[in-house]
């Protein structure tokens, strides 16, 4: 398909997603959110893709967050089952998503980065939720997610103040994996991207899956469960399964069909 406000390309086993509306740093409105909640279906459908990157046109912004301007003149604002960006809701998509973050990530677009797997960020990059600062709140994932994933007292210092952070700030508060060279964002999702894919899909399929749906119960019930999560299941009766060791016995590297 061809979208107006997303560009979306495919490298092998990658699907690349980037924000394309530079104009105003990539903020999304709800044109734009639908066209990402097709794309990231699409993306979940097709057995050929096995990650996804996310990413922004242009290298002042990621993404600005929900388009204010947008919005105070008269358009309407919304966005579809899957959430801000096609992903904040996205909760039953278990192929990996990357975020390859090059500048702003404001406000939403922060939330559709701590939506994603992995956060990939330039130098340049900066991330707040200062939605209190325009008498908002982040009720896009941002005041969820980022307890859980720096922890209760680091996420209040960000969300009540709605400071900015750095890249690297981000790196040791632990909500970003890599920081890179401005510019070098994206080729280093990439390269995180391929390292993935040498591994059998299925595995990391039933990796992440076993992983977020475990999060919600506690360790025990969790240990219990996870040999019957759905990605589990497929990874068990799969042919990778027999594949793997297969592999491995015969010193040769492993042809994943990912099925």
């Amino acid at each position: 398909m061809t979208y107006k406000f997303v560009d979306v390309k495919r490298l092998d086993r990658i699907t690349i997603v980037t924000l394309n509306r530079p104009e105003v740093m990539n903020a999304l409105h709800k044109p734009a959110h639908f066209e990402l909640h097709e794309v990231f279906n699409d993306f979940n459908a097709d057995p050929d893709q096995w990650i996804a990157i996310v990413t922004g046109a242009g290298d002042r912004a990621f993404c600005a967050g929900n388009d204010l301007k947008w919005q105070a003149a008269g358009g309407e604002r919304g966005w579809n089952l899957s959430g801000f960006g096609g992903l904040t809701l996205r909760f039953h998509c278990d192929k990996p998503i990357i975020a390859a973050v090059n500048g702003v990530a404001m406000g939403g677009g922060f939330e559709v980065a701590l939506a994603c797997d992995l956060i990939i960020a330039s130098e340049n990059a900066t991330f707040a939720l200062p939605e209190p600062r325009v008498g908002l709140a982040a009720l896009a994932g941002g005041l969820q997610r980022l307890p859980r994933q720096i922890g209760l007292k680091r996420a209040m210092g960000m969300i009540l103040t709605g400071r900015h952070v750095s890249a690297r700030e981000g790196f040791e508060l632990g909500f970003v994996n890599e920081v890179v060279p401005a510019g070098d964002s994206l080729r280093a999702a990439e390269r995180w991207a391929e390292q993935i894919c040498q591994n059998s899909p299925m595995s990391i399929r039933a990796s992440k899956q076993a992983m977020m749906e475990g999060l919600n119960v506690s360790l025990p019930e969790a240990l219990v469960a996870q040999r019957e999560y759905p990605a589990v299941r497929e990874m068990v009766a799969s042919a990778d399964y027999v594949e793997g060791p297969k592999a491995f016995a015969e010193k040769r590297p492993p042809r994943w069909q990912g099925k």
